[in-house]
């Protein structure tokens, strides 16, 4: 069986989640290299999952010019992700890259340029929501005409309290809510809808942590949008919830509706105490998109073993990364903003 030989670049969180799904749990892939800003962190992730010490880096440059690395998953800070892009396009490299695209838009558009530079060469964005099971069987229902026209699609993605002290650390870096986090509901609103946004209003505030203000955020935020093709649209993102994280999704349509998620919890078990009946929730987004991360990898070996477009692309990462700002720019302003 042919495996593809990916290298690495970031193993923090997200990253070693990433590194350990290539290593173990795809047929077709091969973690050859390893590469983090931090080398000691590094190693022992190579150490780990049986990679060569010849192949760790601690420049993503050096991992891209590797000659056994076929493609490169991007799993690093935001502000580099172009940066890397570049690297391993210079070095012919196909790319997995997370979201969000780039903390600009003209950074974003600079990769557009870069990827439109080699079409031998496949792009695929870590978008991994549209590779979860639930929303895969919602799109298809959607597409078959299940449940009519689409009236209007509700999101709502909150990050627990548990994690708040590395939320706040990332948080000035981070972009805000709507790159950070939101990103995520608008990439879902515009491949449910088929549509982008004409209309939109954000609002929000700091609810619970005052100092997001100094970051001109908000650590709860939400918007309202109308699309082109009039399908109206919200999304609510929480960083404070005390029952764990939950990412919860509604499609109205004009002859039924459907509902991902509603109750965020991570197995069927309902527990009866004195407290009464409950089901507990998911505590932190690595488990409940366990299985999305390792079907977008898989997704994005498939199309360049078999040399076919990948999707999402560098255009989706433009498009919700310029709604994003917009949204921001909504948000600061207090008012509906029409989008250019």
């Amino acid at each position: 069986m042919k495996k593809l030989k990916i290298g690495i670049i970031g193993v923090g969180r997200l990253g070693y989640e990433h590194a350990c799904n290539i290593q173990y749990r795809i047929p077709t892939t091969e973690l050859v290299a390893v590469c983090d800003r931090n080398f000691d962190k590094a190693a022992k992730v190579a150490d780990e999952l049986g990679i060569s010490r010849d192949h760790v880096y601690s420049s993503g440059k050096d991992l891209c010019n590797d000659p056994e690395v076929e493609a490169v998953a991007i799993v690093t800070n935001t502000d580099s992700h172009v940066e890397m892009i570049e690297y391993a396009y210079a070095a012919g490299k196909h790319v997995f890259c997370e979201k969000p695209l780039a903390e600009t838009v003209e950074k974003c558009k600079k990769a557009e340029k870069i990827v439109a530079s080699r079409p031998d060469l496949i792009f695929q964005l870590g978008f991994m929501r549209r590779y979860d099971y639930s929303y895969e069987v919602a799109k298809k229902k959607i597409d078959n005409g299940d449940i009519g026209d689409i009236i209007l699609v509700r999101c709502y993605s909150q990050d627990p309290i548990s994690i708040i002290k590395g939320t706040l650390e990332y948080a000035p870096r981070s972009g805000g809510q709507f790159i950070d986090m939101s990103i995520h509901d608008i990439d879902l609103i515009r491949w449910l809808t088929k549509s982008e946004p004409a209309k939109l209003w954000a609002i929000g505030g700091c609810y619970e942590f005052k100092q997001y203000k100094d970051w001109d955020d908000g650590d709860n935020v939400s918007c309202l949008m109308q699309m082109k093709n009039d399908i109206m649209a919200f999304f609510f993102a929480g960083r404070a919830a005390a029952h764990g994280s939950a990412v919860e999704t509604e499609i109205v349509g004009t002859r039924g509706t459907l509902r991902i998620a509603s109750v965020p919890t991570d197995s069927l078990v309902e527990v009866m105490s004195k407290h009464g009946v409950c089901r507990e929730c998911y505590q932190d987004f690595l488990t409940r998109w366990h299985g999305a991360y390792i079907k977008e990898m898989e997704v994005f070996t498939d199309h360049v073993l078999n040399n076919t477009p990948a999707n999402p692309g560098v255009l989706d990462g433009t498009a919700s990364t310029s709604i994003a700002f917009k949204c921001k720019e909504s948000f600061l302003k207090n008012t509906l903003l029409t989008m250019e």
